[in-house]
C-alpha cells in the first residue's frame, strides 16, 4: 500500500493485483504500464515481470494495518475485474474492504460487465456497503458511455465515474444513480489535449444533477504547470463519507481471519495459471 498518494482524489493506493491489458483508447498512454515496465527484469523488484498480470495475496491484509481512516484507491496499478483474476480472489479483496470499514475504498474498472455481474451475485455482500465506492472509466462516447449504464445496473450504494482522460465531448450524460464524477486530462509524453468546453459540459451537468464534481487536472506534458483550476477555482467535491473515526478494535483479528481463509483455500490461487509472488 502506498501512503500519501499523489493521486489528487485519494489518500492511499492498495494493489493486491498488478498488471493489466489494454481494452480501449483511454489505455493508450497508461501511466501504470509505463511505470511497471521500467522495472522489467530488475531482480526482486515488485515489477520484475513488468506489467504482466499477477496476484499478490500477501498484500491482501494491508488495509488492516492503518488505524486512521483513509480513502483507498483499489488496484491503481491494475483492474480487479480482468477475466483472468479468479472470482475467489476478487471475493477475498471484497471481504477485506467490507471488514476494514473505517476506510473508504474506491474501486475503478474498465470492465463493468464483470463487476456488475459479481455485485449481483458473489459480491452481493459488499455491493451496498456505503464505504465502498464502485466506479467506471469514461473516456469517450464509444467505449466510455456504455460503461455508465452497466455501472447503473449494479446494486452499488455509491457509484462514480472517472472521466479521465477525457478525449472528446461526451454530450448528454445520464447521471441517474451516479454519486460522484471525476474529470481529468491526460498527462505525460504524447498526452492528448482536453478542451475546456468538454470539461465545462460535464461540470454543468453534474451541477444540474446535484452530483459532486472533482476536477483533477488539465494534464499535458507538464501537468503541474497547467494546474487544477477550472474558471479560477478548485473543484474538490466528494460524496459523503460514513466512516468511524478510528479502526475497529478487532482489526488484527480480522486480518488473521482473512489470512487463515486464504490458507484454508490453498491461498485461493494455487491452481491458477497466474504466478503468486511472495514479496
Amino acid at each position: 500500500m502506498s501512503i500519501n498518494s499523489a493521486i489528487e482524489w485519494t489518500d492511499a493506493t492498495w494493489n493486491p493485483v498488478r498488471g493489466c491489458t489494454k481494452v480501449s483508447p483511454g489505455c493508450k498512454h497508461c501511466y501504470a504500464e509505463a511505470f511497471a515496465e521500467r522495472f522489467r527484469g530488475v531482480k526482486n523488484h515488485p515489477y520484475e515481470q513488468g506489467f504482466d498480470l499477477r496476484l499478490v495475496p500477501d498484500k491482501l491484509t494491508e488495509p488492516f494495518r492503518w488505524r486512521t481512516p483513509k480513502m483507498v484507491f483499489v488496484n491503481s496499478m491494475s483492474d480487479l475485474f480482468q477475466d483472468e483474476v479468479p472470482e475467489g480472489y476478487i471475493e477475498a479483496v471484497a471481504k477485506v474492504m467490507v471488514s476494514a470499514d473505517w476506510h473508504t475504498f474506491q474501486v475503478l474498472t474498465k470492465r463493468p460487465s464483470r463487476m456488475a455481474k459479481l455485485l449481483l451475485t458473489r459480491l452481493r455482500f459488499a455491493a451496498t456497503a456505503r464505504h465502498i465506492w464502485w466506479g467506471v472509466s469514461v473516456e469517450d462516447k464509444l467505449y466510455g458511455l456504455p460503461r455508465i449504464a452497466e455501472l447503473r445496473s449494479a446494486p452499488a450504494a455509491v457509484r462514480f465515474l472517472s472521466v479521465e482522460p477525457l478525449l472528446e465531448d461526451l454530450g448528454s450524460l445520464d447521471l441517474r444513480g451516479i454519486h460522484w464524477v471525476i474529470v481529468g486530462g491526460e498527462s505525460g509524453i504524447g498526452a492528448r489535449p482536453m478542451k475546456r468546453e468538454w470539461v465545462i459540459s460535464v461540470r454543468n451537468q453534474c451541477a444540474h444533477a446535484s452530483v459532486p464534481f472533482f476536477f483533477k487536472q488539465w494534464g499535458g506534458l507538464h501537468k503541474k504547470d497547467a494546474g487544477r483550476k477550472l474558471d479560477g477555482r478548485l473543484y474538490d467535491e466528494f460524496p459523503p463519507r460514513v466512516n468511524p473515526t478510528q479502526a475497529n478494535g478487532n482489526r488484527m483479528y480480522l486480518a488473521k481471519s482473512v489470512e487463515n481463509e486464504l490458507l484454508n483455500h490453498g491461498r485461493m490461487v494455487a491452481t491458477s495459471h497466474l504466478s503468486v509472488p511472495a514479496d
